[in-house]
């Protein structure tokens, strides 16, 4: 869950309390505590606070705190929970509880938290040393072998410009220095690198010349939708796969959320749904939603790649 609130004691204090009360609290009743050492730093009216209960809530508030120093956060979320405390026995004494709607809206939260952890542990069992290295070998046959090549350009407006820059570099100038003065890429600062590609991974106009060079060639001016280049390819090889180290938490989010799929649509098959807002044939195609589908890309496919540029 992420909320944006603001980073003041007294805006964290209302915006949370409005946002994540229902939640927070559930799980500050359901969660054991994270270690031995778990020291009380508040009562109120008697009802304790401990370090595991600031700790669960800054992980339940995750990113929301994120721009804040250990000591404000620590501060922020404490008073968070003693604020909580006090409101939440007021609302006691009112007898919120005993209202439909929080009902409803306890039994929802009830429930996504009992799937929450049923499916961590579910992905956790899953991500055995074999079963993660079985997912990198998989992907590393789809990647070894395929030719990349490692190459500079100096992107420019138009065709003019390109010429006048081949020329250049026909009488000696030097690439990375021409690319740094004369480039509109972002990565002429680097001289123009693009680091090692694959054919995909480029326009086609590009990807055609620069894998036809040989290396140390500097192309022609090239034409693409992004203006024109001049290339020159520094070198080529066999793409390898990363280490396993590398693509490590990668391929251990993967399993766990294909196991989580896998584990959700087997109980699906096994429970009778019954859609009544549409008709039967629908109702029986309908699939999971998408909170519980791992990512469509395989690690192979996206997580194991560089990143695509221009």
């Amino acid at each position: 869950m992420t909320t944006s609130f603001p980073v003041t004691k007294a805006g964290l204090r209302f915006g949370l309390a409005t946002a994540l009360v229902g939640c927070l609290a559930l799980a500050l009743i359901a969660g054991p505590g994270r270690a031995a050492d778990d020291p009380v730093l508040a009562k109120v009216n008697g009802a304790e606070i401990k370090k595991s209960d600031v700790a669960m809530a800054e992980e339940e508030l995750g990113p929301s705190l994120a721009q804040m120093d250990p000591a404000t956060k620590d501060e922020n979320v404490l008073s968070f929970l003693i604020d909580m405390k006090i409101v939440g026995k007021a609302a006691e004494d009112k007898k919120v509880a005993e209202g439909e709607e929080f009902k409803k809206r306890l039994a929802f939260a009830r429930n996504r938290l009992l799937m929450d952890s049923l499916l961590a542990g579910e992905g956790k069992a899953a991500t055995t040393p074999d079963a993660m290295k079985k997912v990198y070998e998989e992907a590393s046959k789809q990647i070894t072998g395929e030719q990349e090549v490692h190459a500079r350009h100096i992107l420019v407006e138009t065709e003019d410009e390109a010429k006048a820059v081949k020329a250049e570099l026909d009488k000696g100038a030097d690439f990375a220095e021409l690319a740094k003065k004369k480039s509109k890429d972002p990565g002429s600062a680097d001289g123009g690198d693009l680091g090692f590609f694959t054919k995909e991974q480029m326009v086609p106009e590009f990807s055609a010349i620069a894998f036809a060079l040989e290396p140390g060639k500097i192309s022609d001016p090239v034409k693409s939708q992004f203006g024109w280049h001049v290339i020159k390819v520094e070198e080529k090889r066999s793409r390898k796969a990363p280490d396993f180290e590398q693509v490590k938490a990668q391929i251990e989010q993967y399993v766990t959320r294909k196991a989580q799929a896998d584990y959700v649509a087997k109980l699906r098959a096994e429970a009778k749904v019954e859609r009544l807002d549409q008709p039967a044939d629908a109702a029986k195609d309908a699939k999971p939603a998408d909170a519980a589908k791992p990512s469509d890309a395989k690690p192979a496919d996206s997580k194991m790649a560089p990143p695509a540029k221009k």
